[in-house]
Formats: structure tokens, C-alpha cells, sequence
């Protein structure tokens, strides 16, 4: 089909063509409407959902649990960016860019704002000193490959994502070149992985927790509906290897529960007894 749509010398909003978040995109930022946002407990506050984005920091903090720092306990509040959540003043005070997830450490003499997930990673893992190597060679690798995943999933997300499962109609050309920059970035991770345990080596690390959410999640075929089989995933055995290994341990199994909107998770966590008696994973 040709592509008849000419560009207008000067871009208006409409609303009709945004597709699946029409009812949540929009070209301004700012708050739609007056929420606070709520206080738990606990020195860290987590406003989030559970999208690949949002899971990086829960199994973060799951993890430093696991590890025996008790001063991550955390409070977890949902913020459903289907609803718009994201759009209340109290988060905009939080997060100008109306993005989850979006932190307050709360541990210090005043409240500590974070947004963006790779800035939460590296400010939870230097505060507790976990996950992130103290010296070079491997601190620089850990933060190499950690904005890796920052520069590298909007292409996934937004480009990919997008246009194969979202968009309200199905376009060749940019399906292809999405797919194309996707399995260029697969095999990217691939070859590396071939290599090494994790994505620094031989120890687990935030970057592996910002890029298995995503990258990860895609190998096992939990992306996107048929996205797997499309770009045919099965063919990066080390990516595959590395996805399944990572995703037996009980902390990443517990962290992609919390703010979860599905039947198996948790809206809220605000204690490891949270996950008591919920349905199997």
C-alpha cells in the first residue's frame, strides 16, 4: 500500500491517531489533576508498575534483600500508566518527566527524589554497595552496558514494540527496520554473552538487571505477543542461556511480581510477607 501521508509544513496534535495511549499521550508534560502520592514505612518509596522499566527496580531491591541489606525494605504503590496516572501532581513533583519508575529515599535528613531506572540502579547500588563494581575495569564495563540498555530499549519498546503490537495499523517499513535494529541488538548481547556468566563477567549486576526485563524477557518469548517466534529468538543460544539463568533466581521471580496488574501479582508490596500465599509463578 503507498504511502499517501504528506508531512504538514507545521505538526498539530491528533488525538484519533495515537493508537493504544491515545488516552494517555499527549505533547505537553505537567500534572492533569491534584494526588498526593503515598508514604509508607519504609526509608524507600517506590511508585511504579511493572512494565520491563518498573521491574528493574523491584528486583533490584529484592535482590539487596537477598543479600542481607535490611535497610532496602521498600514500599512499592502502583501507579497505573493506562489510568494516567502518572499525570498526578504528587508524581509530576517526583518525576517532571511523568515516567515510571520513580523513587524517594527517604533515609537521609530530607527526601531524595530519583527518576529514570538506570539513575535509581546506580544510586541504590552505591548507597548499599551491591551489584556494581568498586573499581575499574569492571565499573566502568557495569555502567557501559547499563546505558547500553538506556540508549538501546526505546529502539526495542518504542520502535519495535510499537509498531508490531500497538500501532492501529500495520506498517512494513517501519516493522522491518525496528525488527532489524532488535535482532542487531540480540545478537549484540549474544556474542558477548559468549563469553562470560553475566554481562560484566563472572558477577551479576545491575546492567544484567536493566537489560533481562527487556532483552531477557524477549529471548523468553514474554514480550510482545508472538514477538518471539517473529524474530525467531531461539537462534541466540548464549542470550537464551543467560535469560533462563537469570530468571530461576528467587529475587528476579519475586521483583516482576510486585506492582503488577495480573492476576498472579502485587498491586502493592510493602513486606516480604506480601508475597505469601499468592498463586504460583
Amino acid at each position: 500500500m503507498p504511502n499517501t501521508y504528506t508531512p504538514p509544513a507545521v505538526w498539530t496534535w491528533d488525538k484519533s491517531s495515537g493508537g493504544k495511549f491515545a488516552n494517555i499521550n499527549r505533547p505537553i508534560s505537567g500534572a492533569t489533576h491534584e494526588k498526593e502520592l503515598p508514604v509508607g514505612k519504609h526509608p524507600l518509596q517506590l511508585y511504579s508498575q511493572g512494565t520491563p522499566n518498573g521491574v528493574k527496580i523491584t528486583i533490584m531491591l529484592e535482590e539487596l534483600l537477598a543479600a542481607g541489606h535490611a535497610g532496602a525494605e521498600y514500599d512499592a504503590w502502583l501507579i497505573e500508566i493506562g489510568k494516567g496516572d502518572q499525570f498526578g501532581s504528587g508524581f509530576v513533583a517526583v518525576n517532571p518527566n511523568s515516567k515510571i519508575p520513580a523513587l524517594v529515599d527517604r533515609s537521609g535528613p530530607a527526601p531524595l527524589r530519583l527518576f529514570e531506572s538506570g539513575a535509581i540502579l546506580v544510586h541504590l547500588a552505591e548507597k548499599f554497595g551491591a551489584f556494581l563494581p568498586k573499581t575499574d575495569p569492571g565499573r566502568a564495563e557495569c555502567l557501559s552496558w547499563l546505558f547500553w540498555q538506556v540508549g538501546s530499549a526505546p529502539y526495542l519498546g518504542g520502535g519495535f514494540g510499537h509498531f508490531y503490537s500497538y500501532a492501529p495499523e500495520k506498517w512494513e517499513y517501519p516493522i522491518n527496520r525496528f525488527a532489524m535494529e532488535t535482532k542487531r541488538q540480540l545478537d549484540v548481547l549474544d556474542r558477548h554473552l559468549a563469553q562470560r556468566d553475566y554481562m560484566t563477567g563472572s558477577d551479576y549486576s545491575i546492567a544484567d538487571m536493566a537489560i533481562w526485563p527487556w532483552y531477557g524477557a524477549l529471548a523468553l518469548g514474554k514480550l510482545y505477543g508472538n514477538s518471539g517466534k517473529f524474530l525467531a529468538v531461539e537462534e541466540y543460544r548464549h542470550l537464551q542461556r543467560w535469560a533462563h539463568q537469570i530468571a530461576t533466581r528467587p529475587a528476579v521471580k519475586r521483583g516482576r511480581r510486585v506492582n503488577s496488574t495480573s492476576g498472579s501479582g502485587l498491586r502493592e508490596r510493602h513486606a516480604a510477607s506480601d508475597f505469601d500465599g499468592l498463586a504460583a509463578d
